[in-house]
């Protein structure tokens, strides 16, 4: 019995395919490296996109969803940090698509681009900065299903506040941002939660650790809006379509306060790594997101139709590694 579970747990760890892309060339990810010296590593000076690939039901091929969509935010969050000479849509498409073939890619997966401040350029002072240095760009990729939790998780509302646009900017997938929410991950998680809900510096709700905020109210959808504090989430779009276009929902973009949050019918977050995750507590209150037939478990279906090809009328979500 204790070899089977460790083997059960041996294969829920993510699996890092072989090859990576770095700085014009494809290398073995296992010798893959940098500089302790990187501007990047030294400052938290990158930008970096999370990309899902999805095994298709009707031919087992994999597609990866949205993927022009990332590409197109992580060249507008780079451009915050000066990096202005990554590939152009078109090449850095089939520069993706290219990885994964050579990955051998046949399952689900996970696409992580960084393009990060490399090295100070000669005759360029030593300090923080972010002209007078160099860039970078690398690619890698692993498999990956589901990692969160499929029965519901629990949060709470952390007393980290998300930082403010005007300290770093919240629609750019900024590295060194993330030490915030790894403070307010790690509180969550030794006092018993699964993630935290964080609020801005106004006191209305952000955004979780690594997701956007939806609330269910009397039948409406309810979710921050981007001046809020928040990434401008792909997988938070394609929600707001879904309960739209498909459900006939009414969808409000709005501040929401602490006490809106506690008192909602359901709750759910999103995001390409947590795809659609239903929150069935905040705190010690509970809610009925996990309930049958509630809007979270419906847009949780639908989301995993739309991304493993099942419903034609998003078929230009995916792309193909063919």
């Amino acid at each position: 019995m204790a070899g089977a579970e460790t083997e059960k747990s041996s294969q829920a760890k993510p699996a890092h395919h072989r090859w990576s892309y770095l700085n014009g060339e494809f290398v073995e990810a296992q010798s893959a490296s940098l500089p302790i010296t990187t501007q990047a590593f030294n400052y938290g000076t990158a930008v970096f996109e999370g990309i899902r690939g999805y095994q298709s039901s009707a031919d087992g091929k994999v597609n990866i969803f949205r993927l022009d969509d990332h590409l197109a935010r992580l060249s507008q969050s780079a451009s915050l940090l000066l990096i202005h000479d990554l590939p152009k849509l078109e090449a850095f498409r089939e520069l993706v698509l290219t990885l994964l073939k050579r990955n051998e890619a046949s399952g689900d997966c996970y696409i992580r681009p960084i393009a990060y401040k490399r090295n100070l350029l000669p005759g360029s002072g030593f300090g923080v900065k972010l002209s007078g240095v160099s860039n970078g760009l690398t690619v890698n990729s692993l498999s990956m299903g589901a990692y969160v939790k499929q029965d519901g998780i629990s949060c709470t509302i952390s007393s980290w506040r998300r930082v403010a646009d005007n300290s770093i900017p919240a629609r750019a997938k900024i590295t060194g941002s993330y030490v915030n929410s790894a403070l307010a991950m790690e509180a969550a998680q030794i006092g018993g939660h699964d993630d935290a809900i964080m609020l801005n510096n106004l006191g209305y709700v952000a955004e979780a650790t690594t997701s956007n905020v939806f609330i269910v109210k009397n039948q409406t959808l309810i979710t921050p809006p981007i001046t809020a504090h928040i990434l401008e989430g792909i997988t938070r779009d394609t929600v707001i379509a879904i309960a739209s276009h498909v459900l006939g929902l009414k969808v409000v973009e709005r501040d929401i306060l602490p006490s809106e949050l506690l008192t909602a019918d359901e709750c759910f977050l999103t995001g390409t790594g947590v795809e659609i995750s239903p929150v069935f507590r905040i705190d010690h209150h509970p809610l009925r997101s996990m309930e049958p037939q509630s809007i979270s478990l419906t847009i949780r279906d639908l989301y995993k139709k739309i991304v493993r090809g099942e419903l034609d009328a998003f078929s230009h979500w995916l792309t193909c590694v063919c």
